[in-house]
């Protein structure tokens, strides 16, 4: 069988759209891929979410999971071989201790970025360029997030260390673009009313952490400006929680009824509890 969907080019203004090629049943996977860049959401990080640096897979246990948004240490779920999360696999980086999930993610952060962004012992010092950057997004664009800075980070980090930097910055440029008074509203949104004022800080302080002669455009008022557009356009927001997978695993399991019954009210009351 073929492709459930395929991406087909709309226009300049839409870029690329996603086009059903048959018939798709709910709950069938339409199409899996991997991101060209990805980061944690910096509050979210900031809060404890553990996920892993580079694919975001959760890093937590559901249990872990739910204790922590409970603020109960206490809590035990049920059938906790429902779980998914390997922690015996999960690795760090040696030199500045972010986590990933597995050692192919940290091999694939280290081929792709990581050597540049890389904190090494400077990863709790606040006047690090990086930390300064991101100190100062997170003092402009509060929860509930949207997008990072270190997507963009991210981007440049990966021309950076690219043997062939040609390619990445056009495969960067062939996502949708927008024109001047677009970008602008692009950024209100994801700044706003202040926007002009925190967009130079942003700038100033992306240009002192990352600066590349190769992406000198990006670094221009105009530029930093569209890339900025870019990621706010064509990024997109994702939820990792080892909880919902165990309860996912959960409600595939083959109970007697009485047991079923338990279970779906145990998973009910915790996440009404969650919710207060």
């Amino acid at each position: 069988a073929g492709a459930a969907a395929e991406a087909r080019f709309i226009s300049s203004a839409k870029g690329k759209g996603l086009f059903a090629t048959k018939n798709i049943r709910k709950g069938e996977t339409v199409f899996v891929e991997r991101p060209v860049v990805s980061s944690q959401f910096l509050w979210n990080a900031l809060y404890n979410y553990r996920a892993c640096d580079h694919c975001l897979r959760a890093l937590e246990t559901a249990e872990e999971n739910a204790q922590r948004l409970l603020g109960k240490s206490s809590l035990v779920l049920p059938h906790p071989e429902q779980c998914s999360i390997r922690k015996d696999l999960h690795q760090q980086c040696p030199r500045c201790q972010v986590m990933y999930c597995s050692a192919e993610c940290r091999q694939a952060a280290l081929e792709q970025y990581h050597q540049v962004l890389c904190l090494g012992p400077s990863r709790d010092d606040p006047t690090h360029p990086l930390n300064k950057l991101q100190e100062a997004w997170r003092n402009m664009h509060y929860p509930p997030e949207t997008s990072s800075i270190m997507l963009m980070a991210r981007m440049v980090a990966t021309v950076k260390q690219a043997k062939d930097k040609e390619w990445w910055i056009k495969a960067f440029s062939q996502f949708c673009n927008k024109t001047a008074n677009e970008e602008e509203e692009i950024v209100h949104k994801l700044l706003g009313d202040k926007f002009k004022g925190q967009l130079e800080l942003l700038r100033l302080l992306f240009t002192e952490a990352l600066y590349d002669e190769h992406l000198s455009r990006w670094f221009t008022p105009e530029g930093f400006r569209s890339l900025f557009a870019l990621v706010g356009t064509n990024g997109q927001g994702i939820g990792t929680s080892s909880l919902s997978q165990w309860v996912h695993a959960c409600d595939a399991l083959d109970l007697p009824m009485l047991q079923r019954e338990e279970l779906d009210a145990f998973i009910d009351q915790l996440y009404k509890d969650i919710e207060k």
